[in-house]
């Protein structure tokens, strides 16, 4: 896991002054924490894997939102002047995503008054909602899943299906890495990864901030069905990953992708198996047998717990609760 104190400094230098003092008089535990959250005149908070408390005015943590430091419109010009380096035309194309990825691989998410042209977003003026995501990588919380998904040294076409927050992403992350290195149970391979949303790799000004591995390259910010064909294309993957698949079109570059002898290794929002398959669009891949392993996650065990692991013919391979991404 990266350093603490790096994770620290990297949060800090996003906060104007009089926040980065007051969160410097708290003792935080960065490996926990999640999210900062701020909203115009409403309580500053901060999210960590135990719960969600307000920050005050003298720097402690309460329960209490009459106690609770007030985000001020200068608070939030102040961290966008920080994450955009003064320059917020230069990043339009992050804004108009939603959001703007900083040196460590933290996210800054943005909401605001949207401006449209032509019936699309073109950007997002007067910004009074940020949500810094603190960005954690855990390596080798992936590792008790290699026996399941790797056989005779190939990877199993693999999807991870999990709720949101129960640390698919992070598994996924270290997938990538395990196979891209090599592990016990497979020589490293080339590892394409479509990062359409800049989480997985966390590029910042095109360099990994997160280790995805010494074989693995990225295309970051780039729609995955079209990923996907480019890496193809140009990098001759011995496996392609991608985060978040759900439309027709992903479905459709996922079968290229597999007809082409490319394993896949995919996550999708869900409960279970039988929630994938009320999907039409999903329902084809489940019942051709596409993936041959899929991974549930769950929080039974706390976030990134392996709840079951089912083959191609939904036989259950593993049943518990082992956590693996704490």
């Amino acid at each position: 896991m990266v350093g603490v104190n790096a994770v620290k400094n990297e949060i800090l230098k996003l906060l104007p002054p009089c926040i980065r003092y007051i969160i410097n008089q708290i003792d935080i535990d960065y490996n926990s924490l999640i999210e900062l959250r701020f909203r115009i005149c409403e309580p500053l908070i901060l999210v960590f894997t135990q719960g969600e408390y307000f920050v005050q005015n003298c720097g402690g943590l309460t329960l209490d939102r009459k106690k609770a430091y007030r985000v001020t419109a200068d608070d939030i010009r102040g961290i966008i002047d920080a994450v955009t380096d003064y320059s917020l035309y230069a990043y339009e194309d992050e804004v108009r995503q939603g959001f703007v990825t900083v040196c460590g691989g933290h996210r800054v998410g943005v909401a605001g008054q949207v401006v449209l042209e032509h019936g699309r977003v073109r950007n997002v003026k007067h910004i009074s909602f940020i949500n810094i995501r603190v960005s954690h990588q855990i390596k080798g919380c992936a590792t008790c899943l290699l026996p399941y998904v790797i056989k005779d040294g190939r990877l199993l076409h693999t999807l991870i299906i999990s709720p949101p927050g129960c640390g698919k992403t992070t598994i996924l992350r270290d997938l990538v890495r395990l196979i891209s290195d090599g592990n016990s149970y497979c020589r490293g391979m080339n590892v394409g990864v479509v990062d359409e949303r800049s989480e997985l790799a966390a590029c910042y000004m095109g360099i990994p901030q997160n280790d995805v591995g010494l074989r693995t390259d990225i295309l970051d910010g780039c729609p995955k069905a079209e990923g996907m064909l480019m890496l193809l294309r140009s990098m001759s993957p011995k496996v392609i990953a991608v985060d978040e698949i759900g439309s027709r079109e992903d479905i459709d570059a996922i079968s290229y992708v597999i007809n082409c002898g490319c394993g896949i290794l995919a996550t999708i929002h869900g409960d279970s198996i039988d929630d994938i398959r009320t999907r039409p669009v999903l329902r084809k891949l489940v019942e051709e047998k596409v993936f041959e392993r899929y991974i549930v996650l769950g929080r039974s065990a706390g976030i990134g717990t392996v709840e079951s692991i089912f083959d191609e013919r939904g036989n259950e391979l593993y049943i518990g609760s082992l956590s693996v991404a704490n």
